[in-house]
């Protein structure tokens, strides 16, 4: 795969100690997160597993270069890709909420033995999403849009809890991911609103959906509509939030990945 206009994205790599599998796992993170959500548990989980597990910011995100303001959904991929082909073999592509649509839009072009997809924005946009922030608190959304910026939002801690984590996840916690978090594309937003939806009749890799029962942004319907696009059906994790990889229940949700790849062989 060549890459174009490649720039220095950070990457967070967990090697196993006996590496059992020969296909490496690349982990791509939603809006307002960098590689840091996937190292917290996921990584190392993965690699006792024998798996290499790989996260990565992408561009203007944590460690990575570039701007955040003005990047688009095709920005976002181009990262993905730059990372993708560094490995010997073709990823298994693991996309939580933004970073399941990257990773949609990535495979419309590249070939993976299989994709997951956590609590993924659909294929068909985010009107609806916006419009449960919207009934929340219309002067979030009124302030994003006039700004075009999205770090609104999540700005205050307990926006960020009603969008992304459970009511009873301690204070502590909360702040210490809050604490990490970085503004999000407008730009990148309104490709997923539909500048740039996903052609899914492109996709030939194998998908696994799922989706968090608790879910205030991206809830059942929306992870449902998004299994049946890819002829599968949804698996959805009960008194889950949307952040499927930092909820206390985390290894329900890394189990239920490694069982489904270990059925398909990889």
């Amino acid at each position: 795969m060549g890459v174009k206009n490649s720039m220095p994205i950070e990457t967070i790599s967990r090697l196993p100690t006996a590496q059992t599998h020969n296909t490496p796992l690349l982990f791509v993170h939603g809006m307002w997160h960098g590689a840091w959500c996937w190292d917290e548990y996921f990584l190392q989980f993965f690699a006792a597993h024998g798996y290499r597990a790989v996260a990565l910011s992408l561009r203007g995100h944590a460690g990575s270069a570039g701007k955040i303001r003005g990047s688009s959904i095709a920005d976002y991929v181009a990262d993905v890709e730059q990372v993708a082909s560094q490995f010997e073999t073709p990823p298994v592509v693991i996309g939580h909420s933004m970073g399941g649509f990257v990773m949609q839009k990535y495979l419309e072009t590249y070939s993976a033995p299989a994709g997951v997809l956590l609590a993924s924005n659909p294929h068909f946009g985010l009107w609806p999403a916006m419009g449960r922030v919207f009934m929340r608190n219309p002067l979030l959304v009124i302030e994003s849009v006039l700004t075009m910026r999205l770090w609104p939002v999540v700005r205050n801690p307990r926006d960020a809890r009603w969008a992304l984590f459970s009511a009873d996840m301690p204070e502590a916690e909360l702040l210490k991911h809050h604490a990490r978090m970085n503004g999000e594309s407008f730009r990148a937003f309104l490709d997923l609103l539909g500048l740039n939806l996903v052609r899914v009749k492109r996709i030939k890799a194998p998908m696994l959906v799922l989706g968090a029962d608790a879910d205030t942004v991206i809830p059942p319907s929306d992870v449902h509509a998004t299994a049946k696009a890819y002829g599968t059906c949804a698996e959805l994790f009960p008194s889950m939030a949307h952040d499927m990889m930092l909820e206390s229940g985390w290894r329900s949700v890394a189990e239920r990945i490694l069982s489904w790849l270990s059925e398909r062989g990889i």
